[in-house]
């Protein structure tokens, strides 16, 4: 058989009252004891994420990427507890630290990950762990990951890393020190932009805990989502490969263009972060951003309107390419945007999702839409 079948079942059965005890007395995959721990098809999924991440003891699913966020953060932190958060991440993450968790009695402090000391003079004796992202969200800052994981351990923190971008493929998370590894499966994972799904690996101790508290919220995903995710999996180096590399050649198409001001993808050589990439990530992604020279926003929206190849949304990491107008300026505390003390003007960019067509198409949509929005 090659795939696992797609066990669609709340309730077990059991032969006797005595294997009926036993259920609750061994919580693990790979025992029945009712559909909410799962079954089969959550298990073979659980089973090669952990595989693929180096270090890990166990994986955890959560219905989307956020959800796989919250239930990380609710199972390391509790009231009183102080979270650092780094100033580039994803923006449900920073509303989870100014909302759900304040709701909770927890304190979010924001931080530059590319100042290390004020990031390490931060901490407090209430500070119990750091929530960190790389590249940025939108922006695509690469931080000293290493370093930053170090220090908090030194402080007596855990550090989590939504790797989502470069998944473990692209960087070995738990073995460069990090406590806990997540992803939003909904993207590369997925593969296909049909299902939502996060995950949660981590070491012995700290998987034990975060699968007891997804238990307790009654955090459970769908069979038929875990056999599309396992679809998405067995593809996944391929996939990420090819779009690395059309990623790369249309970055250094546009950074010919005097319409751009600045490419922010970390792959391309000269790319702010590039060195910290190289010497840290094994692989990368087909999500980079790059911002207009002296463009304002009716014009780059015009841009992105005449995209033909590209549609227009939120989400990445499918094989379909996405083009979306980007202004971090709006969801940054203290870290400064335009990106390395860059013209004022040069604020509005846009973030692209290469998927897997022809870079040259893509490169020939991207070059009329520049035309159409120049002759605008």
């Amino acid at each position: 058989m090659v795939n696992p079948p797609v066990w669609r079942a709340s309730t077990h059965l059991y032969e006797n009252t005595a294997r009926l005890a036993e259920g609750p007395r061994r919580n693990e995959d790979g025992r029945f004891f009712y559909g909410r721990r799962g079954a089969p098809t959550q298990w073979a999924l659980c089973e090669a994420l952990t595989q693929i991440e180096p270090g890990a003891a166990g994986t955890v699913l959560y219905p989307s990427g956020v959800a796989a966020i919250a239930g990380v953060l609710l199972t390391l932190l509790r009231p009183g507890d102080v979270l650092l958060m780094t100033d580039n991440a994803y923006d449900p993450s920073r509303t989870m630290g100014k909302g759900l968790l304040k709701d909770f009695g927890i304190e979010t402090r924001f931080f530059d990950p590319l100042d290390l000391p004020a990031y390490e003079a931060l901490f407090c004796e209430k500070t119990r762990a750091v929530l960190l992202e790389a590249p940025g969200s939108l922006s695509m800052e690469v931080c000293d990951l290493p370093a930053l994981a170090r220090i908090a351990r030194e402080k007596g923190a855990l550090s989590v890393l939504d790797n989502t971008w470069a998944g473990p493929l692209g960087f070995a998370a738990l073995e460069k020190g990090f406590d806990v590894t997540l992803m939003a499966l909904t993207k590369h994972v997925g593969g296909h932009s049909d299902l939502m799904m996060g995950s949660a690996s981590a070491g012995e101790e700290l998987y034990a805990r975060l699968r007891q508290r997804a238990q307790q919220l009654g955090t459970v995903v769908s069979p038929d989502d875990a056999a599309l995710a396992l679809r998405g999996l067995r593809t996944l180096d391929v996939r990420l490969r090819q779009e690395t590399a059309s990623a790369l050649k249309i970055a250094q198409w546009l950074s010919g263009r005097a319409e751009v001001a600045q490419v922010l993808c970390p792959m391309l050589p000269g790319a702010p972060g590039h060195e910290l990439w190289k010497r840290d990530f094994t692989g990368g992604c087909g999500l980079f951003s790059f911002v207009f020279r002296d463009v304002h926003a009716a014009g780059r929206n015009r841009f992105v309107d005449a995209l033909e190849l590209f549609g227009i949304g939120y989400s990445w990491g499918g094989f379909e390419s996405l083009a979306l107008p980007i202004e971090p300026a709006n969801y940054r505390s203290c870290m400064a945007w335009p990106p390395g003390g860059g013209a004022p003007a040069d604020r509005f960019g846009v973030r692209l999702s290469i998927g897997l067509e022809d870079p040259d198409d893509l490169i020939a949509d991207i070059e009329q839409a520049l035309g159409r929005m120049a002759a605008s």
